[in-house]
């Protein structure tokens, strides 16, 4: 098993940036594709970005690409994202998952970490 932590949200006025944390611990960080979601009040949780196991290939929803980037640092066993230019349709309860591999569902999820953008 693995616990996931997140941390980094708060409050920010529109063009701001934000870095997000996203701690693991249990099992071996690498064996695991870490990937960030969000969800705004009455909205669906949607996907946000990936960044796969040991290789670290990355992709990204297309309403943060360009904008946003997540990476890993195995040494800390943290996943990151840096979100950058941020506009109020960014606000959202970010949350970190992971799972093993792209064909396994995310079977562990953090507890979230609220982001607000202001206009």
């Amino acid at each position: 098993q693995v616990q996931l932590v997140e941390s980094g949200g708060g409050f920010v006025q529109a063009g701001g940036s934000l870095r997000l944390s996203c701690v693991a611990s249990g099992r071996t960080f690498n064996d695991y594709a870490i990937s960030w979601f969000r969800q705004a009040p009455g909205k669906e949780r949607e996907f946000v970005a990936t960044v796969t196991r040991s290789a670290g290939i990355t992709f990204y929803a297309g309403s943060v690409k360009g904008r946003f980037t997540i990476f890993r640092d195995s040494t800390k066993n943290t996943v990151y994202l840096q979100m950058n230019i941020l506009k109020p349709e960014d606000t959202a309860v970010y949350y970190c998952a992971a799972r093993e591999s792209a064909n396994s569902e995310y079977g562990y999820w953090g507890q979230g970490t609220q982001v607000t953008v202001s206009s």
